[in-house]
């Protein structure tokens, strides 16, 4: 598969959709039958939504399970698809510049996050809104569903991460997040992105919420990364983010004289 292929139109297309839903995935054919079904009827009970997913180069039919699911049950349904893999922040960052809504949701593709959460969390999004400036809602799992070796790794990381940068996250790399289009394309691009939002946002002056939701094992499949890999990559990227924090200088207001 060559080139990036998008969705057909939707029966929405001049709609003005408050939240984009955004998902990256990998070779999930399997699990996302399931994913949609849930994603359908979570959109119930939302605000004005599309769902945007991003194939990141994936070697079995996703593109075309997708395609299917778009007719059945998801007709806000759009397609993206990298030709080959160029890791999850930079899949994210093309379904977020593609988006339409004000507000990005995004959550995993492989049945773990519960889509009926998001209801709650743009809720909090808006009502936090209304005080002052929007925020980063993160969905924090209070009970991972991965085994014993992946929490601990996880744990390891959050901890080293709120150690160094201080991102008053206890969950910072959990899928389900939801934040202004707008503030998320300040950031700068790098792979490894996705894991630090908290601290990112928080150099951009977003500040946080976080909010306990559910979390389930994997439906099919495995993760497509591995603690060891996971391990060496985020402490480059620690590093790396250390310095974007100590080399982004903002002003805290602005007037035109």
């Amino acid at each position: 598969m060559t080139g990036l292929v998008s969705a057909a139109p939707s029966q929405h297309n001049d709609a003005q959709f408050v939240l984009s839903i955004v998902i990256a995935v990998l070779d999930e054919q399997d699990n996302l039958p399931q994913v949609c079904r849930e994603l359908a009827e979570a959109m119930q009970q939302l605000p004005a939504a599309e769902v945007v997913f991003v194939d990141d180069g994936s070697q079995d039919q996703t593109v075309e399970v997708l395609q299917r699911l778009r007719d059945e049950c998801l007709p806000n349904l759009r397609i993206l698809s990298h030709d080959r893999r160029c890791g999850k922040s930079a899949a994210l960052r093309t379904g977020i510049t593609t988006a339409r809504g004000t507000w990005i949701a995004t959550i995993d593709g492989d049945g773990q996050d519960d889509p009926r959460e998001l209801g709650k969390l743009i809720s909090l999004a808006q009502a936090q809104a209304t005080k002052g400036r929007p925020p980063l809602v993160v969905g924090v799992r209070t009970r991972r569903k991965d085994d014993w070796s992946r929490r601990f790794a996880t744990r390891f990381a959050n901890g080293l991460r709120q150690k160094l940068l201080n991102d008053q996250c206890p969950d910072t790399g959990a899928p389900i997040k939801i934040f202004q289009r707008a503030d998320f394309l300040r950031l700068p691009q790098f792979e490894g992105l996705h894991r630090f939002l908290p601290a990112l946002f928080a150099s951009y002056g977003v500040p946080l919420v976080c909010h306990p939701v559910t979390h389930r094992p994997r439906l099919h499949g495995q993760s497509k990364y591995t603690n060891f890999n996971r391990a060496v990559v985020g402490v480059r990227d620690l590093l790396g983010v250390m310095w974007l924090r100590n080399r982004t200088h903002l002003p805290k207001s602005i007037r035109e004289c």
